[in-house]
């Protein structure tokens, strides 16, 4: 068996139903399936057993402790060479598989990630969401992005490594968030080859809406905090920026009281963003809700920074997150 795909799932039945029509549909063979049920009340074991006979997929229920102990719960139980990682919000391509195993054949790697994409069917909030998650100016292209400020991290979204590589490294640590940085800061550290893979891209739905967004991001931001006191090595100027933003916003908002015309700062960013969106997603709907989405996602990670820097950094307190019943939304 090459290839292992393990997805945790949490009172997602349709979701695991959309991933695995994809799987039935890969122009290359030679993988399973493992779903791993994190102590669901809407269990999707139903859905599963509708593909037995087109995927040699395994279901698994257990009681619930987070993705990260669940997707190494599915590995322990694994027998491809390599594990592939994904969440239940995504749809794969056809190619995906095919473009995995041409980039590991033309040059072998221990770890590696794909970037997302926003399918034409995605409503506009969520291409809106999958643009400030995935754009140049609110990211900084560190998600797989041709442009990027930051060297490439595998996300959990989209991972694959080698299955003696994550047995050596002991598999996700507890973190609740955060947990794929900290994988991927492992496996650099242990100078294992980790590479991007261009085209070896999924659908990533986000179920999510703005309010569920800005909770998501936030815990993000505080995430980052907790990974700098891990591995202080690992804190980027690019990690930084939506702080920086996130003051800028309220020291320019604090400038217009005295003088309105320090607002065009900000309407020169929000065009930039409608522009850009706009043009991207031929769509001058979702370029203004891309730009809600931008402000919500640099200020959320930048409130969340902000937030985990004081209490950890200043005042000395412990690992911290916020919106824990959020996780999977």
């Amino acid at each position: 068996m090459r290839y292992s795909f393990i997805v945790p799932v949490y009172n997602r039945p349709d979701e695991v139903d959309e991933l695995l029509q994809s799987l039935t549909k890969q122009t290359l063979g030679d993988f399973e399936v493992l779903v791993i049920e994190d102590g669901s009340s809407v269990p999707c074991e139903d859905v599963v057993e509708k593909y037995r006979t087109q995927l040699d997929v395994h279901y698994y229920n257990k009681p619930n402790s987070g993705p990260g102990q669940t997707r190494n719960f599915g590995a322990e139980r694994s027998r491809g060479e390599y594990l592939l990682i994904l969440d239940s919000d995504c749809v794969l391509p056809p190619g995906y598989l095919a473009a995995v195993d041409e980039e590991l054949k033309r040059e072998p790697a221990d770890a590696f990630g794909g970037p997302d994409r926003a399918h034409d069917s995605f409503s506009a909030t969520q291409k809106a969401i999958n643009y400030a998650m995935t754009s140049f100016f609110t990211t900084g292209g560190i998600r797989g992005g041709k442009k990027k400020m930051d060297k490439f991290y595998p996300r959990s979204f989209n991972m694959g490594v080698r299955a003696d590589v994550y047995r050596k490294l002991g598999g996700f640590s507890k973190m609740r968030f955060g947990e794929d940085i900290d994988f991927s800061i492992r496996i650099f550290k242990t100078g294992c080859r980790c590479r991007l893979f261009p085209e070896a891209w999924v659908w990533h739905k986000r179920r999510t809406d703005l309010k569920k967004f800005f909770k998501q991001v936030h815990n993000s931001g505080i995430a980052r905090i907790n990974l700098y006191k891990k591995y202080p090595e690992s804190l980027k100027l690019v990690h930084m920026l939506p702080a920086a933003f996130t003051v800028g916003v309220v020291l320019v908002l604090l400038a217009s009281l005295i003088c309105p015309w320090a607002l065009l700062l900000l309407a020169l960013f929000a065009l930039i963003i409608f522009v850009d969106s706009s043009i991207q997603n031929k769509s001058l709907y979702i370029g203004i809700l891309s730009v809600i989405a931008a402000f919500i996602q640099l200020t959320g990670y930048g409130t969340g920074f902000l937030s985990a820097w004081w209490k950890r950094c200043v005042r000395g307190k412990g690992a911290f997150s916020a919106f824990e019943k959020n996780f999977y939304e």
